[in-house]
């Protein structure tokens, strides 16, 4: 079923405003309907366009089982994009980007096995029972510390269906990564971006909040509508499977 974009709810969020025309990027001209005030005003009826296609994108990811690691690491995006990762269990980083979260996976996956050890040793009370309260309290204090940092990727499975990046220009090493690996990156990309960087541009304000939180909000629709696809499949499979078969005459 494919998402219908209100261009209402867009203008009122105010995802048209750009940044300022002398911080345009060239690449971004065919997104760019004029300019007001020394601003570059975005074509939201292409914005409209683009955001359909990457959110039947993004169902599509979802319908066949697989995650998308949601990132958002500038203080406007942060709590929208946690929100929106506890909402659909998907992986997410919104504090700082570590190099090497998706291309060393040697590293990352040992400091996050590291954590999950800690943590059930902690709730088994195997600490408790072997260290005084001083040490046990050092224990919390390192896996609160490194929750901040890997919380986010210890359920992220090593081959995603796509990464989704609030800003492009603020989080280039996520999308430098996922490139590398040929990982889909589906982007909002305002004026000042390059969206030739990733496969699906939705270009609109990344520095608004009411913007964030439409796209987000969009978002966890087509990730919900990709699970309902995937999770009837389950059930007609499993359905086919236990059908019994006629006998033989």
């Amino acid at each position: 079923m494919a998402t219908n974009v209100d261009i209402k709810k867009l203008l009122e969020a105010g995802a048209h405003f750009g940044h300022k025309t002398s911080r345009w990027h060239p690449k971004m001209a065919q997104y760019i309907h004029s300019k007001r005030g020394g601003t570059h005003i975005i074509d939201l009826t292409k914005t409209v366009v683009n955001l359909e296609i990457a959110l039947n994108f993004i169902t599509e990811v979802t319908a066949h089982g697989k995650q998308i690691l949601l990132v958002g690491t500038k203080r406007q995006s942060q709590d929208i994009i946690k929100k929106l990762a506890e909402d659909t269990n998907m992986p997410y980083v919104t504090e700082r980007w570590l190099g090497g979260m998706l291309t060393n996976v040697n590293t990352i996956g040992g400091r996050v096995k590291h954590v999950k050890d800690l943590e059930e040793r902690m709730a088994s009370g195997e600490l408790a029972a072997k260290y005084n309260k001083l040490e046990v309290q050092r224990f919390q204090e390192e896996i609160d510390a490194m929750n901040i940092l890997y919380g986010g990727i210890k359920d992220m499975n090593s081959r995603l269906g796509a990464v989704f990046v609030v800003d492009i220009t603020h989080d280039t090493n996520a999308v430098r990564e996922a490139t590398k690996l040929s990982i889909p990156i589906v982007a909002i990309t305002d004026t000042n971006s390059d969206p030739s960087l990733v496969k699906y541009a939705i270009p609109a304000n990344d520095d608004a909040i009411k913007t964030i939180q439409l796209i987000a909000d969009y978002i966890k629709a087509a990730i919900e509508e990709g699970k309902a696809q995937a999770a009837k499949k389950a059930g007609d499979d499993k359905a086919d499977a236990e059908e019994p078969v006629a006998p033989k005459k």
